[in-house]
């Protein structure tokens, strides 16, 4: 059999369709931009393998540091033992992002990261014999598939199985200079009942690459600060280049209390999740009482061999090499857009740092569901580039390494679709 026929015999795909999906691609080898299939065909992941691959396939450099890792240490319980990879990647991930984050608690994605957050900003509030039980989020959000990720994402297809199940929270529309005054009254009118406000900085991805600005963002986290309210980014999608700044919060003046992170973080060589916190969070969970601990951990915390890798990334991510690569991929999709923004078959040409979005215009509304998206992503799997629509919203998020010529391939190829779809 194939490998795709023996796939079907014993796998069950996520996102997926079972019943009416295509076959899986048989993909047998990765080599920078490109995803290799078994009889050889070249395909471009201009998706970044869902948004996680930062610097390209099979990487020589995070392959070394992972097979020294393996060679040293592969494993060990993370209660009561520690080791050098994790003190270490947490000492240089405190570095780079925002610096009131004090303290590095790892898990193993990006859901498991926004569950032990929750977890942290509900016990922060019990453990000061405070009950706030309510979570503000944003309409459109994701925020993973976990039940508490699922909670504090927006109410949708991905949720409606699972309704009656997920905690409440208060929904709120994302922040303009014209609506600030109504979110700010509405969140005054529950300040007592929300112990947090999670978001994704600037870009919301799953939700359909919707992008907003950082100026009434910065102004919503602030008043959320006056009411007592934590703060939760979720830079799950956002971090580690992906907005042109290294963290999306770098382009606001108000941090957060917390902070999530995942794909990128080991440029996408294995699961790891890490959640950040403030002292003033770790500080309400250090007791005498042992009830006040936070419960929360996994089999593979701060696995050595996932700390090495993200390490590793790290150094290839701070190279001026990487550095000059992010703006050059800034600069082309600058230009791209203002080549395209005006095509009456497109809407709403965004971009932010390495995001590039766009809308097709086909008879609906924009929706996952929205029937064009099968069209578009096998017309350019046709053509051996991987972009995976979510609906109607066609986006780009390429590896770092992408050469200007792979850009422009890509590129020309959208401008034939518009032609020709």
């Amino acid at each position: 059999m194939t490998l795709t026929e023996r796939d079907l015999n014993v796998i069950w795909h996520p996102y997926t369709q079972m019943k009416t999906a295509q076959p899986p691609i048989p993909i047998v080898r990765g080599e920078g931009l490109y995803l290799i299939d078994e009889n050889g065909k070249r395909y471009m992941d201009v998706v970044a393998s869902w948004w996680v691959n930062i610097h390209g396939h099979a990487h020589p450099y995070i392959a070394q540091k992972v097979s020294e890792q393996l060679n040293t240490l592969e494993h060990v319980i993370f209660a009561g033992f520690t080791h050098p990879t994790a003190v270490e990647l947490a000492e240089r991930l405190l570095e780079i992002i925002p610096n009131n984050q004090s303290k590095i608690f790892y898990s193993d994605n990006g859901s498991t990261a926004v569950e032990v957050a929750l977890k942290m900003a509900f016990q922060y509030w019990y453990n000061s014999g405070t009950q706030k039980k309510k979570v503000l989020a944003f309409h459109n959000s994701y925020h993973g598939d976990t039940f508490g990720a699922m909670s504090v994402s927006a109410r949708s297809a991905f949720t409606q199985a699972f309704e009656g199940l997920l905690f409440d929270v208060e929904y709120i529309d994302l922040p303009t200079h014209e609506n600030l005054n109504g979110l700010k009254s509405k969140i005054s009118s529950l300040k007592s009942q929300i112990s947090s406000f999670i978001f994704e900085p600037l870009v919301q991805g799953a939700g359909g690459m919707i992008m907003y600005e950082a100026e009434p963002l910065n102004e919503l986290i602030r008043f959320c600060k006056e009411q007592e309210i934590l703060i939760i980014a979720d830079e799950v999608m956002t971090g580690f280049g992906r907005t042109g700044k290294l963290f999306a919060s770098e382009y606001l003046t108000e941090q957060p209390d917390m902070m999530c992170f995942s794909k990128g973080l080991t440029g996408g060589t294995m699961p790891l999740g890490i959640t950040s916190c403030t002292q003033k969070i770790y500080d309400r969970f250090l007791s005498d009482d042992k009830l006040k601990t936070l419960f929360h951990g996994h089999s593979f915390t701060a696995n050595p061999v996932a700390c090495a890798a993200s390490l590793a990334s790290m150094d290839l991510l701070l190279s001026s090499q990487t550095q000059s690569q992010i703006q050059m991929i800034c600069t082309k999709h600058t230009q791209f857009k203002a080549k395209i923004k005006n095509h009456q078959k497109l809407s709403n040409v965004r971009q932010t740092g390495t995001i590039l979005a766009m809308d097709w215009n086909a008879g609906e509304e924009t929706s996952y569901f929205n029937t064009i998206r099968d069209r578009l992503y096998y017309f350019f799997l046709q053509q051996g580039i991987i972009l995976r629509p979510m609906g109607n919203v066609l986006y780009l998020l390429p590896p770092y390494c992408i050469s200007p010529d792979e850009l422009n391939l890509v590129y020309g190829k959208i401008e034939e679709a518009l032609e020709v779809i």
